[in-house]
């Protein structure tokens, strides 16, 4: 008997390290579509038969076609009988495409292995429930925090309505973000850079303040050298309008502008900034600028799942006194700047007690030639809780 559960042990234990094995495949391929699948969720899928690969697919693009179907093409008659690895659960309703766990059915798929359950409650478990319905073992929970990381943004917007908000900041080791004198290029070196742009290009949109835009006149694109760059959508906190229309941030193809403004500001800067073709939105105001949650709820509302904060010391401090944000990625120069009067990376008001800080879970640290990386989590809302705990 001791023996007979030893291999059912060992049986187990080896299809658990197939299946991570596979579905670790289809996060390699959702992961192609980096940028790409605003609003929809980026989704890899892989079907084996007899321990080959028989079909592979992502999404795309919105509207286009699902991972499950363009793997189900790829695999033809050889998905009958076979297991289909997929990072999130198969839909089960009629949207712009026909419900994946329908086609997945009528191919014959005989085991469905699923990373995550969709929290979108179009789906919410009918996609697993269709499948079962039909006979079809599924299996749930395979590299699930991997799989709810690659999708955070969207895990983020479909249960709050807001976007997963990034900051991000570059600063010397004591903590600045410019000398004395206001001189701030380059605290971080080219590698960290180029690291930042690839931070650019996983999020929907770059958030930023005015003063930003009127100190560095910044592009705020992604600058590097991929096939089919995701450009991300530019957001402008800008009060009174004051966004020059020769800003470097116009030149850019491909994306839109979007400028917030505040009701103080005047009908003719408005109607400048739209005619050079930014989309100028009113949001109410605080004591101290713009609300920050009536933007994220805005930003929401146009569809963005996802938003990386590039802003100056005083947008940051909006967001973190707001504790309106998810994650942080710093980025550390290997230099000391000193100084009272030198530009911190977070001012604002600033808090009375530690109790009263945002608690954060560092998720990963790393070196980037001299230069260091760090990542954290708002506490408990990392990897697969991330849309859980709000």
């Amino acid at each position: 008997m001791a023996d007979e559960q030893n291999e059912i042990i060992t049986q187990s234990a080896t299809q658990a390290n197939i299946d991570e094995s596979f579905m670790a495949r289809a996060l390699e391929l959702a992961a192609k579509a980096t940028g790409q699948t605003h609003p929809n969720p980026m989704v890899g899928a892989v079907i084996v038969k007899d321990g080959q690969i028989v079909g592979e697919g992502f999404h795309h693009k919105a509207g286009e076609a699902h991972a499950e179907v363009n793997a189900l093409q790829q695999a033809g008659g050889s998905a009958r009988g076979a297991t289909l690895y997929v990072t999130l659960e198969p839909c089960a309703h009629y949207g712009k495409t026909p419900p994946c766990a329908k086609r997945v059915i009528e191919a014959g798929i005989r085991r469905v292995v699923i990373g995550v359950v969709d929290p979108n409650p179009l789906v919410a478990g009918k996609g697993i429930e269709m499948l079962r319905q039909a006979g079809i073992e599924v299996t749930t929970g395979v590299l699930t925090t991997q799989c709810a990381k690659l999708i955070e943004g969207f895990l983020t917007f479909i249960k709050t309505g807001r976007p997963f908000v990034t900051l991000k900041s570059a600063m010397s080791l004591d903590g600045k973000i410019a000398t004395r004198t206001g001189h701030s290029q380059w605290i971080t070196n080219e590698t960290a850079r180029r690291d930042g742009h690839r931070l650019r290009a996983t999020h929907d949109a770059i958030l930023t303040g005015i003063g930003t835009v009127l100190s560095d006149n910044p592009s705020l694109n992604c600058r590097l050298q991929i096939e089919n760059l995701h450009q991300p959508d530019v957001v402008i906190l800008d009060s009174l309008g004051r966004t020059p229309l020769d800003a470097k941030l116009f030149e850019q193809p491909n994306r839109s502008v979007y400028i917030l403004v505040s009701p103080a500001c005047e009908e003719e800067r408005i109607e400048a900034l739209t005619a050079k073709g930014a989309k100028v939105l009113a949001v109410d105001s605080t004591f101290n600028g713009l609300d920050i949650i009536e933007i994220l709820k805005l930003l929401g509302k146009l569809g963005f799942t996802s938003v990386l904060v590039e802003g100056g010391s005083h947008v940051i401090a909006s967001f973190v006194e707001a504790k309106a944000f998810n994650k942080i990625v710093t980025y550390i120069g290997n230099l000391i700047i000193g100084g009272e009067t030198a530009l911190s990376a977070v001012n604002g008001q600033g808090i009375d007690h530690l109790a009263e800080g945002v608690p954060l879970r560092f998720e990963s640290a790393c070196i980037l030639d001299n230069n260091i990386r760090l990542e954290a989590y708002v506490a408990e809302r990392s990897g697969s809780d991330v849309y859980r705990n709000y």
